[in-house]
């Protein structure tokens, strides 16, 4: 067991007051497959294709499980409606992401939240369709990142997306989503 848990923790041996210098900007690839979960009767299925940037906001260099860094994250969003009444989401998300970082370690846990807004191709004569193209969005994901090199992370979580009108129309069925999310991520 610790043949393989000690190269996934540990990236150099050292002190554990190395200076926390997280990279200033991202770039990253992400696709998950969601899943209904309530709220609306119809059973949907949507694939999440996104393309992220974010910008690193503030550094925590603490000696206890919060040191990390924060980033503001830009979103855009690309998602196929494999199952349900429409046939595509395309919208952008405004958020943030905490990553706790441990001294030498290569994984990299991590927090993540946004609001946004885009449109969905709606059928508001159908049973759970969205009431109108417009549609807010709101996603949160948790997640650990794998730092491959000092440029190239690998990463794995759980995405939860909401997606509604917001009340503009009734009935405003809303879409409640939950499922697995991988990625890559290029800083520089």
């Amino acid at each position: 067991m610790a043949l393989f848990v000690r190269p996934l923790c540990a990236g150099a041996e050292g002190t554990a007051t190395e200076p926390l210098n997280p990279p200033r900007f991202e770039v990253a690839a992400q696709s998950g497959y969601l899943l209904g979960v309530f709220g609306n009767p119809n059973s949907y299925e949507i694939g999440s294709e996104f393309i992220s940037g974010r910008i690193r906001w503030g550094v925590n260099d603490s000696d206890n499980w919060t040191r990390g860094y924060n980033q503001f994250c830009l979103t855009l969003m690309a998602e196929p409606i494999f199952r349900g009444v429409e046939n595509h989401y395309f919208g952008v998300n405004f958020g943030g992401r905490y990553n706790f970082v441990r001294p030498y370690w290569r994984l990299v846990p991590y927090i993540s939240g946004g609001l946004g807004l885009g449109w969905i191709d709606s059928h508001p004569d159908m049973r759970g369709s969205q009431g109108q193209d417009f549609t807010f969005n709101i996603l949160t994901g948790i997640g650990v990142s794998y730092e491959i090199n000092e440029r190239w992370k690998v990463d794995a979580g759980v995405l939860y997306q909401h997606l509604s009108n917001g009340g503009q129309t009734d009935p405003n069925p809303s879409l409640n989503l939950i499922g697995p999310q991988i990625g890559i991520t290029y800083s520089f």
